[in-house]
């Protein structure tokens, strides 16, 4: 007799639940119901919440604009049908896309077309200015949001992978380029959605952990730690490479250093580097183009001089600069760590050269995070604003084409 097949989950609801931090607990005693309601929302058949009160407080909680976005699907008799006959992505609510009515099934070969586009912006992201790549990325995304309902089986798989990378870069330029934080955990939110449409959980990691910059960076300890927690428990469940689970450690500990704790901020640089020598017989997956042992340098770099380590920040860091192309936007930041190793070692000029060349790179690559260094390092050098180095260095921070790309990115 042949095994049933066990039913398929509502992973839309159970990701989104995991990236706003609760437990199914911890989620029913919020909502007020039983913990066995949310059981159900997670299962198969979720049902539809009746209560409009209980439906608005879910879609807060979870920080989502509608309930499609959740997987549960509207009963018919409370549809309603916009004026241009548009309905909200069943994964990303903030893209309309047409309402999909008996849509013809899209052959296999649109995965590959999909993907393959994809494939071309991560290469791109690398050279091609975030502000003209990110609304590339987002009119990819919305494609992929049209195509996912009319596939099936391992085409489905695919597409719904792809549409999770291509969320996941749309996200990383909102936080890291284009400083816009927010957005950004939104985005990443529909990331997390399509990678359980496509139970890839190394992916699920990777976006869980993007997802804990966002309060991480902002000093949110709690908040940050428990997004980690979630992305490690993803990819427990995978085949991980040495360089991913040195990643997760990178993250982690900048986090922590950003969060006031630059000791186990370096702790879990070490533990980064020992995963790294140990090796490990899975590969990286290939879409995971952001990190690289010279990237793990410059969080050290980072957490070392956060630590006011600064000889030993100040060698790391050369050490990354003079390995890093001249084109890598990576420079900027390092450049601006460096800066700001001269500036509180009390050395002025030196800072001020250094976050002359950032802005220099700035110029030719701009990242938001970079300038933040910059304004950081300008903020550590008011005790010698009359300087003349401190002047120049105005002068070029404060220059047309530098002003306008910050304000507009």
């Amino acid at each position: 007799m042949p095994q049933s097949q066990p039913q398929k989950k509502n992973m839309s609801f159970r990701a989104a639940r995991s990236a706003a931090g609760y437990t199914q607990q911890q989620l029913a005693n919020e909502l007020g119901v039983d913990v066995r309601q949310v059981g159900r929302w997670e299962s198969n058949k979720p049902g539809w919440p009746k209560q409009p009160a209980l439906r608005n407080r879910i879609m807060e909680l979870l920080g989502r604009d509608n309930m499609a976005s959740l997987g549960f699907t509207e009963p018919a008799r409370e549809q309603v049908q916009s004026p241009q006959g548009l309905a909200e992505s069943p994964v990303a609510g903030r893209f309309p896309v047409p309402r999909q009515r008996n849509t013809a099934r899209q052959p296999g070969t649109v995965a590959e077309d999909f993907t393959a586009v994809v494939r071309a912006h991560r290469r791109l992201y690398w050279s091609v200015p975030p502000s003209d790549l990110h609304p590339v990325a987002l009119a990819h995304a919305a494609l992929g949001c049209v195509l996912l309902p009319a596939t099936t089986g391992l085409t489905r798989v695919s597409v719904a992978s792809a549409l999770a990378e291509t969320y996941l870069l749309a996200g990383r330029i909102e936080f890291f380029d284009l400083r816009a934080p927010a957005q950004a955990d939104k985005t990443l939110g529909n990331a997390l959605q399509a990678a359980g449409e496509a139970d890839d959980v190394l992916l699920g990691a990777a976006i869980l952990a993007h997802m804990a910059f966002v309060p991480g960076w902002s000093g949110q300890r709690e908040a940050a730690l428990d997004r980690m927690r979630a992305a490690r428990t993803y990819a427990r469940r995978g085949d991980v490479s040495a360089l991913f689970a040195a990643w997760l450690n990178a993250v982690e500990a900048e986090c922590e250093t950003r969060c006031g704790n630059a000791r186990t901020g370096l702790h879990l640089i070490n533990q980064a580097e020992d995963e790294l020598a140990s090796g490990s017989p899975h590969a990286t997956p290939q879409w995971m183009d952001w990190f690289s042992p010279l990237r793990l340098a410059a969080f050290k770099g980072n957490t070392q001089l956060a630590a006011r380590h600064l000889p030993q920040a100040r060698e790391t860091l050369l050490a990354v600069l003079d390995r890093l192309p001249e084109t890598e936007k990576q420079r900027t930041v390092i450049l601006g760590d460096l800066a700001m190793v001269e500036a509180t070692d009390g050395r002025p000029e030196e800072a001020c050269t250094y976050a002359s060349q950032a802005l220099d790179q700035l110029e030719i690559t701009w990242y938001a995070t970079g300038m933040e260094r910059v304004k950081e390092v300008r903020r550590r050098l008011q005790p010698h604003q009359h300087q003349r180095c401190v002047l120049r260095l105005e002068d070029q921070l404060y220059a047309w084409s530098t002003t306008v790309s910050a304000l507009t990115g």
